[in-house]
């Protein structure tokens, strides 16, 4: 395994900035799961990590805060039934959300005016819409 989990092009976190804690886990598993702690929280320490910016870290603060716990990130993952399997899961996880909370922003909408050509099928729609309606109404009993 590569001693680098690659979050972007930009951005790896080292192996060792992770911790690792593991249990039993629930679910199938027959006569080994209650022996067997396939069961793992991976868990990023994102206020103490030297590999991301100041910027990327407030940023990833800023997203991922109803996550976080004392400043770090805890990825579960239980699906499988072999701790090994689990783990790569949880670091897959750690790379999607890592990856969705440093990213930039969507650029910011740039205020435009509407053509003239816009705003005359705009006026044409409302005037013959209008006739339609004239049209319903009963004629006037002069």
């Amino acid at each position: 395994m590569d001693d680098r989990l690659v979050i972007n092009a930009g951005l790896s976190i080292p192996r060792a900035e992770l911790s690792w804690k593991f249990s039993r886990s629930s679910g199938p598993g027959g006569q080994s799961v209650n022996t067997t702690d396939s069961r793992v929280q991976l868990i990023f320490d994102l206020t103490q990590s030297p590999s991301l910016s100041p910027m990327l870290r407030a940023r990833a603060m800023r997203r991922l805060a109803s996550r976080l716990v004392d400043g770090c990130l805890v990825i579960t993952a239980s699906e499988q039934r072999s701790q090994l399997q689990n783990r790569r899961l949880a670091e897959d996880r750690l790379i999607q959300t890592m990856a969705a909370a440093v990213a930039p922003g969507p650029r910011s909408r740039r205020p435009t005016k509407p053509t003239r050509a816009s705003q005359d099928r705009r006026i044409s729609a409302k005037k013959s819409r209008g006739q339609t309606k004239r049209l319903r109404s009963f004629p006037d009993r002069d």
